[in-house]
């Protein structure tokens, strides 16, 4: 048992941090009720942790290098927690959005050190058994989130999917300290400050006019201001990674197209996959009326077609060419969401199931492979560089995929219910039904227009979903054309000089990821 403690104290941390993607997903309508939240404002509940976690996790793998990666990996835990307590306690959206950013920091400290530990904590078939066993936690975790919001949620209150992080921090702390030796790297390059804060800078400005948009509009100040600082910013960054010594992220990667490929593919395949799923989880819950617990039962077969998808590939796909696993799953996540799409004012939790499941299967099919396929394109000595700035383009994809779906998603709903004669303030009914009230706009009508204004908020909602889930079809099925006709098989020479064990663990860096 004592040699495996270092495993159950790197998976503790992945779980939470993982499970926090999905947990929140089942309790937005509540947060709703109880912050008096807007849309916009749940947006960035979402958007908070996912932004955090994209834009330093290379970062943090830098500094883990530099001064201990168990140091940075319990610093992370510490944070983490202490961020899931604030937002438990949060009284305003404002403050709970502010938390979920350091719950992200966190989780991009525990999950950029979690490879290295297991690197350093195990050897030959043990390392294999290890990064097993952490990739099926972590895929759990995908599936677990949304059922375990449900429970608490409901049974609880939303804030209990916070709080129980803490118990399970203690332990992570605790197990760590004992059992975890710390480990740096003699070479580690500086830490890249300026490309971090430039970057960070293009991802908020970018997602921040993003929601804007949906809140007003695509030529609004607001929402041009924001996305001009994002272009600029993205430009300085590219500069500054060109200039430097020691990058973020070495941009001559991306002149291998394959690398290119797998990268464009890792941001769609999060944007289809994942970012429609806090809309539909509203739609459930707030215009079907279904509960937590069931809202969260009904988006479930996603994750488990996933997990089952991703062990049978590796059962039964192993020598099959990454380039056909990952297109082809991507086109399945495609046609996933479309299917999604077909969903109706009176459609019902089942409308979702053939989607959602083709959906996972698709994710199944290109996830396990597409980390370790990225890291076969470049040199062992970037291998870590490839593997984490797929890491962090996939959770970009899902905070930009927030982002431009709802402002999307928000269009569509106010189209519809100007379009209608049953309520007069079309615009301030958009704001109620997507900030999750759409029962309390119908209970708010009297009695003989209630029925008018339940179909004209069922068939809104129903309209702006499918514009979102369309946008995310097209996006998974560009995603696959992309990498089928980009992508092709690396250089056998180059797997001689150490691709292959540079890659080995990047299967489990991908298994649970979302």
């Amino acid at each position: 048992m004592r040699k495996w403690l270092p495993l159950i104290a790197v998976c503790l941390g992945a779980f939470m941090l993982l499970v926090d993607i999905t947990i929140v997903t089942v309790a937005l309508p509540d947060m709703a009720a109880g912050l008096g939240t807007t849309f916009a404002d749940l947006q960035w509940v979402m958007d908070g942790y996912a932004l955090a976690l994209a834009a330093l996790l290379l970062g943090a793998g830098s500094l883990a290098d530099r001064i201990g990666r168990r140091a940075v990996y319990v610093g992370g835990l510490v944070l983490f927690a202490a961020a899931s307590l604030a937002c438990a306690l949060a009284t305003g959206p404002g403050a709970l959005i502010a938390f979920r950013a350091l719950q992200g920091i966190g989780g991009a400290a525990m999950f950029a050190t979690t490879m290295a530990l297991l690197s350093c904590a195990y050897q030959g078939r043990d390392r294999g058994v290890a990064f097993g066993v952490w990739g099926a936690v972590s895929g759990a975790a995908a599936a677990a989130g949304p059922v375990l919001g449900g429970l608490l949620t409901e049974h609880l209150s939303w804030r209990w999917i916070f709080y129980v992080n803490l118990p399970i921090t203690v332990v992570a702390v605790l197990v760590t300290m004992r059992a975890v030796q710390e480990s740096r790297d003699p070479r580690a390059a500086r830490i890249d400050v300026p490309g971090m804060a430039t970057f960070t800078l293009a991802a908020g400005a970018l997602t921040y006019g993003l929601i804007q948009a949906g809140e007003d509009g695509w030529l609004h100040g607001a929402t041009l201001g924001p996305l001009a600082v994002s272009a600029v910013a993205a430009v300085v960054f590219v500069l500054i990674e060109l200039r430097t010594s020691d990058p973020m992220l070495d941009l001559s990667l991306f002149r291998n197209r394959s690398f290119t490929a797998i990268m464009i593919g890792g941001v769609l395949l999060a944007l289809s996959a994942y970012s429609c799923l806090a809309y539909l989880s509203l739609w459930l819950q707030s215009v079907r009326g279904m509960g937590p617990v069931a809202a969260g039962l009904a988006l479930v077969p996603m994750s488990v077609a996933a997990f089952v998808a991703s062990a049978l590939t590796g059962r039964f796909l192993h020598g099959a060419s990454p380039r056909l696993t990952i297109g082809g799953g991507l086109l399945l996540v495609g046609a996933g969401a479309l299917l999604q799409s077909l969903l109706g004012a009176n459609s019902t939790w089942l409308t979702l199931l053939p989607g959602l499941a083709v959906t996972g299967i698709g994710v199944g099919l290109a996830t396990p492979v597409m980390a370790s396929a990225a890291m076969a394109q470049v040199s062992w000595q970037r291998a870590g560089m490839a593997g984490g700035a797929l890491n962090t383009g996939r959770q970009l994809g899902n905070a930009l995929g927030i982002a431009l779906l709802g402002a999307i998603f928000q269009a569509g709903l106010l189209r519809v219910l100007r379009d209608g004669n049953a309520l007069p303030d079309a615009d301030r009914a958009a704001a109620a039904v997507s900030g999750g009230r759409a029962q309390s706009v119908i209970a708010g009508a009297a009695p003989q227009e209630r029925a008018a204004v339940a179909h004209d908020v069922h068939a809104a909602f129903a309209a702006g979903l499918q514009d979102a889930l369309l946008l995310a079809s097209f996006a998974g099925l560009l995603g696959g054309v992309i990498v089928l006709a980009l992508m092709r098989r690396p250089d056998p020479a180059s797997d001689s000089q150490g691709h292959r064990s540079a890659a080995e663990p990047a299967a489990a860096t991908a298994a649970g990821t979302s």
